[in-house]
């Protein structure tokens, strides 16, 4: 399948396409998409935790019919982890087979010099790639038909590790010592999350298209969660939307994400709610907020936070 010509046509049909797939988003996640595939270049995607930086990388592998290769960054993540290693038990076997079969090999009559000469015809063996472990990278790489490649939370990495990457994204391709440079079968879709833990170099920069994913609006909240969960009334869903967007515009440490508005919609029918009350909310207030501290300040604005949202439905707080 020709992505660029079957998948990726237009800007519209890339939303449409994602759409299709739950995920509901602006012209600027869908032109950004459209442009990665048909310029060939990485996606770096960044913006709070729990907006669909993650999803989107996911989406768009189904959209494709695609495999998905994940790469889950962390602190000491390596080209081993990552790349490739040794099939060391392997080549420990074929080493002992090398040994059991040397009185063959050798000619007693031979010269010290001829001797080692013979070995050495041996070395390349076991640093070739029947002995080769591919790991996320390599497999991307060497897929025939294509693929999604997630570098989930690059700013987790080490910078050392981030150098490393920037043979992969500039040239799809990455170097071997003891075989050689492997090029991309066929270029993979690349994307990179970040939540902004580390300043990301310029370099990694500016090899990838930037892709920054707020918060969403309230009506396109309201959209994902009529999407997401459609047994939602249009009644709860304003007013709960309408609560979760005021929660954000609070001096908290961790502004509730569209994940966990999503939690927040499946809690409430789990709870047969058909409108919020204060009651409720204060129940229910840790579905969506982490830390103790922030509950705190939502439960002293309880009142007029439920207020405000119960005029949502009646149409007295904008879109």
């Amino acid at each position: 399948m020709d992505w660029k010509t079957d998948k990726f046509s237009s800007v519209e049909q890339v939303m449409d396409g994602m759409k299709a797939a739950h995920y509901i988003c602006d012209s600027q996640v869908a032109t950004t998409v459209y442009l990665a595939c048909n310029l060939e270049k990485p996606v770096l995607v960044e913006g709070p935790a729990g907006v669909g930086k993650t999803e989107l990388a996911k989406v768009i592998a189904e959209y494709l019919e695609a495999p998905l290769i994940r790469i889950q960054c962390y602190e000491g993540l390596d080209e081993s982890k990552a790349l490739y290693e040794w099939k060391y038990g392997k080549q420990l076997l074929y080493t002992q087979l090398l040994k059991d079969k040397l009185d063959t090999i050798m000619n007693k009559k031979d010269k010290l010099a001829d001797s080692i000469e013979k070995l050495h015809q041996y070395d390349d063996i076991f640093f070739s790639p029947h002995f080769l472990e591919p790991r996320p990278l390599l497999k991307a790489l060497e897929q025939p038909d294509g693929v999604v490649l997630l570098i989930d939370e690059i700013d987790k990495a080490d910078e050392e590790f981030e150098a490393f990457l920037l043979e992969v994204l500039s040239d799809f391709q990455v170097s071997i010592p003891e075989i050689g440079t492997i090029k991309a079968v066929r270029k993979p879709l690349v994307f990179l999350t970040s939540n902004n833990a580390r300043e990301l170099s310029e370099a990694l920069k500016r090899r990838c298209l930037h892709l920054y994913i707020p918060f969403p609006s309230a009506a396109l909240e309201r959209e994902v969660i009529k999407t997401r969960l459609p047994q939602v009334g249009e009644k709860l869903r304003k007013q709960l939307v309408a609560f979760i967007q005021a929660v954000r515009t609070l001096d908290i440490r961790k502004p509730p994400s569209i994940s966990e508005t999503i939690d927040w919609a499946r809690a409430l029918l789990l709870m047969h709610a058909e409108s919020l009350s204060g009651e409720l909310v204060g129940k229910t207030l840790n579905v969506f907020l982490k830390h103790e501290e922030d509950i705190r300040v939502a439960e002293e604005k309880l009142i007029s936070l439920t207020a405000e949202a119960l005029k949502a439905d009646a149409g007295m707080t904008g879109e």
